[in-house]
């Protein structure tokens, strides 16, 4: 096996909530790698992120598709797989992703503010935007970055 290189540090945007219920977005990094065999394999990065109790859905958002203010319906974990969307906090911090960008959706308690709770979402472009989402059975946190 050649040289692993650095310990990984992957980017993750984290749809929060504040202590006032109000919803943000912070850029944070998985950084939990350890270097590790899986059978005969070399060594490979994996940061484990525990066990939990999930639900995994695909999404295929049509081409316009918005999905106005609303909240995730749980603690999510959302990865692109094709096309390209935006999400929208209620603090106005818009992010837009594409295949292979990743974000966790943990928005849920939001306090109605100006017409806004929770998130905007929507597809960018001319194809439908493609996700996977983990949906955890966990409570939310109100911590930015709680995950690494």
């Amino acid at each position: 096996m050649s040289d692993p290189g650095p310990r990984p540090s992957i980017p993750y945007w984290h749809l929060y909530v504040d202590e006032d219920g109000v919803s943000h977005q912070r850029e944070c990094r998985l950084t939990g790698y350890e270097l590790r065999r899986v059978g005969p394999a070399d060594p490979q990065w994996n940061d484990p992120q525990g066990t939990h109790s999930s639900t995994v859905v695909f999404t295929v958002q049509p081409v316009g598709w918005v999905g106005e203010w609303h909240e995730n319906p749980a603690p999510q974990w959302i990865v692109v797989l094709s096309g390209r969307w935006f999400i929208e906090s209620m603090d106005g911090t818009r992010i837009e992703q594409g295949p292979g960008e990743f974000s966790f959706g943990e928005d849920q308690g939001c306090t109605e503010a100006r017409g806004r709770k929770g998130h905007r979402s929507g597809t960018i472009g001319d194809a439908p935007a493609v996700l996977m989402t983990v949906q955890l059975h966990v409570d939310p946190r109100r911590e930015p970055c709680h995950i690494q």
